[in-house]
């Protein structure tokens, strides 16, 4: 290991290398100083030039400013991009979509495993995932704008069943942060919020024959062997630069609870969220919940799902989890997005997906931009913008049952509740139930060959996806069937002979009372003495007690619903 700079750092990169960047969210763990480097010396010796770029999350706080990968703006500095999402980074994203260099958009626990099958030494990685929608080279092919060409993908028949087989590559340098590394060369982590995919990177690096470059905070004497995240043997070199997640404001607030594994209490935050469109649809979502269930919330209007299990006191009746691996404990949105505050565990991102894949959840909560007949979702590419999948496609087409959410419109929608009735004073200017999607992030098709319960969740709509399509099975209390859905339809739904009005409390504007539940059914009964015994000495509730105390317990058929 050699100590360096970070103008030495840049000067290692040649032209037309692969540089991989080892960040894994849109703020956190992000090489800034390296990344501002090497933007800095490029628009100065327009060198080194033609790169690919290899990032799971194009880091940029979704924001415009020279932050993270916006740094990398300069035509010429940027070949080409392999990536899962690409709209953090906002003026980089603009180069994509006017294609100044060809880009390639996977799903993102694919990206983990690929640099995993490249430190293995493999051709890639073989995967039902992806298949069916625009990652499935009968239709894009991970294509996402004009100048990618490269087929990176392939299908492929296994004993019968279609299989993708995406194909692995070499990085011939990469930029990782990290907090420490000790006078050997180790490197741990142990300041950073969430576990990316450093290490499978350096890995991945090291052993084609690569460069691994770290930035750390500081370099101390030792660092004690259980906190060594990458060894010494696969650092090149240490670039020391303090500059802590300078452009996530929330960092000093929340750094002290990031790590913390604190008893859960009613509204731990603090705040009651007003009754709006947001409320209203996360509030319906979490009806479909059972206690002690592994949910993963995605990122946007997902995020509100954890406020309303926080204000109504039940967060620790369930584990909610986000792809970047933080599980338990109140998952925050926005710029930090990707980290909990109090989890009760943070695990590696790639190992995190390879849970996902195998069926862990039992639910997911994900956004709604695009829908069409059939129950397909888009959610990545929109005309020439583009954001890519993220997690979204890997966490969908493996959960038992999926829930999107999302306003019926966009764009100009104004909406209130009175007397708890909702009511739309300015309606919507975009359509998001649409004869045809831009593109398939989610399959309709794979979700029915797999048996999953899927729930199309709007403030004023419920749908479910059945086999014969898209069927409406609830309307807010207030809502006109014909003016305020069909007519903002381009298609016509299916409607169920058993069309309900939505759950009242969703529309009551105070707390719901979720907390007041009690889970007793007849596979549970001969646990309750337990139960009280463990309620009484910890002095908490039953639900709490039920699932801290007895092994497996959520995994008995019967849970009690929440709110049910």
């Amino acid at each position: 290991m050699k100590i360096i700079n970070e103008t030495e750092a840049v000067k290692l990169i040649k032209d037309n290398d692969t540089l991989g960047i080892g960040t894994s969210s849109a703020g956190w763990t992000v090489p800034e100083a390296l990344l501002k480097k090497l933007g800095e010396v490029y628009h100065k010796e327009k060198h080194p030039k033609n790169l690919t770029l290899s990032v799971a999350i194009t880091p940029g706080a979704f924001s415009n400013e020279k932050l993270g990968i916006n740094h990398l703006t300069e035509e010429g500095l940027v070949g080409k991009l392999i990536s899962a999402h690409v709209n953090a980074g906002k003026t980089f994203a603009k180069c994509i979509s006017s294609n100044q260099f060809p880009t390639y958009t996977i799903p993102l626990g694919i990206y983990g495993k690929l640099l995993r099958s490249s430190a293995a030494g493999e051709i890639g990685y073989l995967t039902h995932i992806g298949l069916n929608t625009f990652a499935d080279p009968r239709l894009e092919g991970c294509k996402a704008n004009k100048k990618a060409t490269e087929d990176i993908v392939q299908l492929v028949n296994i004993n019968g069943k279609e299989q993708l087989l995406y194909k692995s590559y070499p990085i011939d340098i990469c930029f990782i942060r990290a907090s420490y590394a000790d006078k050997q060369g180790n490197i741990s982590f142990e300041k950073e919020p969430i576990k990316g995919d450093q290490v499978t990177l350096a890995a991945a690096v090291h052993n084609q024959g690569g460069i691994v470059v770290v930035q750390v905070n500081k370099i101390i004497n030792h660092i004690k062997t259980k906190e060594v995240a990458i060894h010494k043997s696969l650092v090149d070199y240490v670039v020391v630069c303090n500059d802590i997640y300078s452009y996530i404001e929330e960092y000093p607030k929340y750094t002290s609870k990031l790590f913390e594994n604190k008893k859960y209490k009613i509204n731990l935050t603090k705040k009651i969220m007003n009754l709006n469109s947001r409320k209203i649809c996360a509030r319906r979502a979490i009806l479909e919940l059972n206690f002690g269930d592994v949910i993963n919330l995605g990122v946007g209007m997902p995020e509100t799902v954890a406020k309303i299990a926080d204000e109504e006191g039940i967060s620790s009746s369930m584990t909610l989890s986000v792809e970047m691996g933080a599980l338990g404990g109140i998952p925050l949105g926005g710029k930090a997005f990707g980290v909990s505050l109090h989890p009760e565990a943070i695990m590696n991102i790639i190992h995190t997906m390879d849970l996902y894949d195998g069926g862990y959840l039992d639910a997911t909560i994900l956004g709604l931009a695009e829908i069409d007949k059939a129950g397909n979702v888009n959610v990545s590419k929109f005309n020439e913008r583009l954001a890519g999948p993220g997690g979204f496609i890997d966490i969908s087409q493996t959960t038992k049952k999926v829930i999107f959410i999302g306003t019926f419109t966009s764009i100009g929608l104004k909406e209130k509740v009175e007397n708890n009735k909702l009511r739309i004073i300015e309606e919507g200017k975009v359509i998001k139930f649409k004869k045809k999607v831009d593109q398939i992030t989610f399959s309709a098709k794979e979700a029915i060959n797999n048996n999953q319960k899927v729930l199309y969740i709007t403030e004023r709509a419920v749908f479910e996806l059945t086999k014969e399509g898209v069927t409406l099975i609830e309307i807010a209390p207030g809502i006109d069937l014909k003016k305020d859905i069909l007519s903002k339809m381009e298609f016509e739904p299916i409607i169920s002979r058993n069309l309900t009005l939505m759950d009242d409390k969703i529309f009551l504007n105070q707390l719901m009372g979720l907390s007041t539940n009690t889970i007793v059914d007849s596979k549970k009964k001969n646990y309750i003495s337990v139960i009280k015994k463990f309620a009484n000495f910890k002095k908490e509730s039953i639900i709490s007690a039920i699932y801290k105390n007895i092994p497996g317990l959520r995994n008995i058929s019967n849970s009690k619903k929440i709110g049910g």
